[in-house]
Parts: C-alpha cells; structure tokens; sequence
C-alpha cells in the first residue's frame, strides 16, 4: 500500500484527530478486511480496469468521515480519486450523493467496505448529536459525549460528535479527574477523595466529583472542584441542584437521558448533558456505495 501526502480540498474538516492517528485506524482495518488478500476482487476484477461510484446518502443525516473514506482509498492506491460533494459536519438528504470515486477497479472494491464503515458509523454519530443538539437549542445546556466508545476508536466516535455540533467530555483516564462513585466508596467521602487528589497531581488537572443526591451535592459545593456531575437525578431534583449551587460552579447532567427526555433536563438549567447514546449504541447511517460504470 502506498500513502499520499495531501488530502483533496474538502476532504478535511476543523479539529480533526492528527494525521498519523487517522492513518493508523485505517491501516489496521484495512489489514483486518483484506489479510494476505481480496481473493475476490483478485480473481475477477483486471488489474487495468477502471471503474468510477458515487457514496448515495439512503437516509437524511450529517456527513462525517469523509477524510477516512479518502485515506482508506489512497493507503490502497494513490491513484484513486475522490470528489467530494458533502463535506463533514454538512447535511445530506436521502438520494443525495456524497462524494464520488474514480480510479483502479481492484483498490476501489478492496477499499470499499472499510470507507463504508467509517462512513457509515460516523456519520450516524453526528446525525444523532446533532439531533440532541437541535433538541436543546435556547437553553444553556452542551451536550457532551462520554468514554463509552469503541475500544480503538474513540478518536473517530469523539470526532464525530463535535461534526455533530456536540462537545467532548475528556477524552480519556489521563486530561480530567472524575470522581465516582465507587472512588468515593472505596475512601469513605467526597472531601476524602478530592483532598487524595489535590495531593496526588502535580499537574493539577479539573476535577469533576459525581453526585447522587442533595446531600453529596452540598458537600461538593465547598470543595474546591470544577464541575460537579449530577448521575440519575430527576429532573425536579435537577432544578432543586442548580438553585443550590447558584451559578458557583458549572452542573452536567448524565444518566439515563435520551431525545426524548433531553429538552425537559436542559430547561432545568444545568451546564452540560452527557449522552453516552451518542456513541455506546448509534445506528449506523445508511449510505451505499453504487458504481456507475
């Protein structure tokens, strides 16, 4: 497989996860698909056919994982072309055509259904972000991601959501404390556990302390903390939470929320809403890849 150094014009969107990280992804669901080799395409396909397709939105949606689709055809074969027609973090209606591809018939087929997976599943990342997000627009409230992604994947899963016009939370164990419930479990209180943490980071990176009830709720607002979580609560304990901390410090809201819920949780003021929906269990989005001669 040879590589290209640049991506076509379109093909990248703002904040996207480092080039080498995105290579690597590809690379190994390559290597997964094709192993010692595509039989199928190798037997019937000739090497010096050309064959051109165009990636069909089935359903409406967002765009994202357009720059995969693209690598996922150029660490194949550089000879393969992709126009770009719907770039990342853009709309698409059922029937539109996304982008197309032209070039060696054999990279084309071999190459096909790894772009379909990024694409696919990114870009139901995105749609359903952006519906959570729609579904709070006026209120205060970002919507944000969690770590419930697939293992290898997080980079893309995460990526997906801001195309969406969501938020993310941290991106791993290592840039933000999150104090659960188990960790406060395990040292007998919420004080205990920040106080263990203060002591234990050098770098001193934000802390965010999860909170079950009222009470806890309390204790937390004279920690010196950056975010408190409010897990399970309803939303009528909710609004009791934000008037308790009275803008002191920044409230997410998490647990249990779906589309259908999200607007009465945002109304009751909190900062944040974590979904882990957004990425733990997305439909794929529904886009085919059809050659056209």
């Amino acid at each position: 497989m040879t590589e290209e150094r640049s991506a076509p014009a379109g093909a990248t969107a703002q904040d996207a996860p480092a080039q080498a990280e995105i290579d690597r992804i590809v690379l190994a669901a390559l290597a997964e698909d094709i192993g010692d080799g595509d039989i199928t395409t190798l037997s019937t396909i000739p090497e010096e056919l050309r064959l051109t397709g165009r990636f069909l939105a089935k359903e409406s949606g967002v765009v994202a994982g357009i720059q995969l689709v693209w690598r996922a055809f150029a660490l194949l074969d550089p000879r393969v072309e992709v126009l770009v027609l719907i770039g990342d973090g853009l709309c698409v209606e059922r029937g539109q055509v996304i982008a197309q591809v032209s070039g060696p018939g054999r990279a084309i087929l071999t190459g096909e259904r790894v772009a379909l997976n990024f694409l696919q599943r990114m870009s139901g990342i995105a749609t359903a972000t952006r519906a959570y997000v729609d579904a709070v627009a006026g209120a205060q409230a970002t919507i944000l991601d969690t770590r419930k992604t697939v293992p290898g994947l997080r980079a893309l899963d995460k990526w997906a959501v801001r195309l969406g016009g969501g938020s993310n939370h941290r991106i791993g164990l290592y840039d933000m404390v999150l104090i659960k419930d188990n960790h406060i479990a395990a040292v007998g209180s919420i004080t205990e556990a920040v106080e263990r943490v203060r002591a234990n980071d050098p770098r001193g990176r934000p802390i965010e302390v999860e909170v079950t009830t009222l009470e806890q709720l309390a204790e937390a607002l004279t920690l010196p903390i950056d975010r408190i979580l409010l897990d399970n609560m309803p939303p009528d304990v909710m609004r009791e939470a934000v008037l308790m901390a009275g803008g002191r410090i920044p409230l997410e809201a998490s647990g249990g929320i779906d589309e259908a819920t999200v607007r009465e949780v945002a109304e009751t003021g909190v900062d944040f809403i974590s979904v882990g929906a957004l990425t733990h269990s997305v439909k794929a989005m529904d886009i085919s890849l059809d050659l056209t001669d």
